[in-house]
C-alpha cells in the first residue's frame, strides 16, 4: 500500500492480512457469552441446588454400603450411584437448559443479543457452554462430595473407577444439556419446552431402553445395527461407560456390552456426538430465526 510523504514522496507499507483474526474475535465473542450465561446460571442457584442433590445422592450410597466397601464393594458403590445418576443427570441437565433460548426470547433479551455484530451461532454455541460449564461443576461439586466419603470409609480403593463414573456423568449431563438446548431453540413459549423436555427424558430414560433391551433380546440383530441402537441413546452410553469401566459384564446391558466391539473410547466418541450435533442443530435453527 503506497502513502504520500509529507515531502511530496511516496512511501511503500506492506500490510500483513491476518486471516485468523476473524476466527479470534468470534471465539473471543463465544467465551464472553458464556462467562456471561455463566454468572447468570450462578446466581439463579441452580447450579447450588444441582450440586446439592448430587451430594445427597452421592454421599447417602456411600454411606450405606460403607459396610461392604472393598474391591467388589467399591465397584457396587459406584455402580448403585450410576443406576441413579441415569436418571438424575439426564433429568436435571434437561430442567436447566429448557429455558436457554426460549426464557430469554419471552422476555425480550434475546433480541438484544441477537442484535449485536455477531454471528447468530456464537450466540447459540455461548449460551450452552455457559450453562455446561455450570452443570459440569455443579456436578464435580456434588459428586466430589460421594467421592470424599468413598475415600473417608475406602481408602483409596476404587477411586479411578469413581472418577470415570464422575466423567461420564458430567458428559451425559452435556449431551442432555444440547439437546434440551435444541429443545428450547424450537419452544416458542416455556411451557412448550418444559413439555418436550420431559417428553425427551420419558423417550430417553424409561421407553427406549424397553425397547431395546426387548429388541436384543427378542430378535437377532446384526453387531452393526447393535451399535446403532446402543449409541442412538445418551443414557445408554452413560451406562455402558461406567459399566466398561467398572469391569461389570453380568446381565442387561452388561451383557449386550461384552457382545459388541465397542470400547471405552467409542462409546466416549458417541457420547461427544451427542453433544456436537444438538449443538450445531441449535446454532443452525437460531441463526434461520
Amino acid at each position: 500500500m503506497s502513502e504520500s510523504r509529507p515531502d511530496g514522496g511516496t512511501e511503500t507499507r506492506h500490510v500483513r492480512f491476518d486471516a485468523t483474526r476473524p476466527a479470534r474475535k468470534q471465539l473471543r465473542s463465544v467465551a464472553d457469552f458464556a462467562v456471561r450465561e455463566y454468572r447468570l446460571a450462578v446466581r439463579s442457584n441452580w447450579a447450588s441446588g444441582l450440586a446439592l442433590l448430587f451430594a445427597v445422592l452421592s454421599v447417602g450410597v456411600v454411606v450405606f454400603g460403607r459396610s461392604s466397601l472393598g474391591a467388589d464393594g467399591v465397584r457396587a458403590v459406584v455402580l448403585s450411584v450410576a443406576e441413579l445418576s441415569v436418571y438424575l443427570v439426564p433429568l436435571a441437565a434437561l430442567a436447566f437448559g429448557y429455558g436457554a433460548i426460549v426464557e430469554p426470547r419471552q422476555r425480550g433479551s434475546l433480541d438484544l443479543l441477537l442484535a449485536l455484530p455477531v454471528p447468530r451461532w456464537v450466540v447459540a454455541v455461548g449460551i450452552y457452554l455457559g450453562r455446561a460449564a455450570a452443570l459440569a461443576s455443579a456436578l464435580v461439586v456434588g459428586f466430589g462430595a460421594g467421592g470424599l466419603a468413598l475415600f473417608r470409609f475406602g481408602g483409596g480403593a476404587g477411586w479411578g473407577t469413581y472418577l470415570a463414573l464422575v466423567a461420564a456423568a458430567v458428559g451425559a449431563g452435556a449431551a442432555f444439556l444440547a439437546i434440551g438446548l435444541v429443545v428450547s431453540t424450537l419452544a416458542r413459549e416455556k411451557s412448550h419446552a418444559l413439555g418436550g423436555v420431559l417428553l425427551a427424558w420419558v423417550w430417553f430414560v424409561l421407553i427406549f431402553d424397553l425397547l431395546a433391551l426387548g429388541a436384543v433380546v427378542g430378535f437377532d440383530l446384526p453387531t452393526p445395527a447393535l451399535v446403532a441402537l446402543l449409541c442412538a441413546n445418551p443414557a445408554t452410553l452413560f451406562r455402558l461407560l461406567v459399566l466398561s469401566v467398572a469391569g461389570s459384564v453380568s446381565g442387561g446391558f452388561g451383557a449386550v456390552l461384552a457382545s459388541v466391539p465397542l470400547d471405552t473410547a467409542s462409546l466416549a466418541a458417541a457420547l461427544v456426538a451427542w453433544i456436537v450435533v444438538p449443538v450445531a442443530a441449535s446454532a443452525a435453527l437460531l441463526g434461520r430465526r
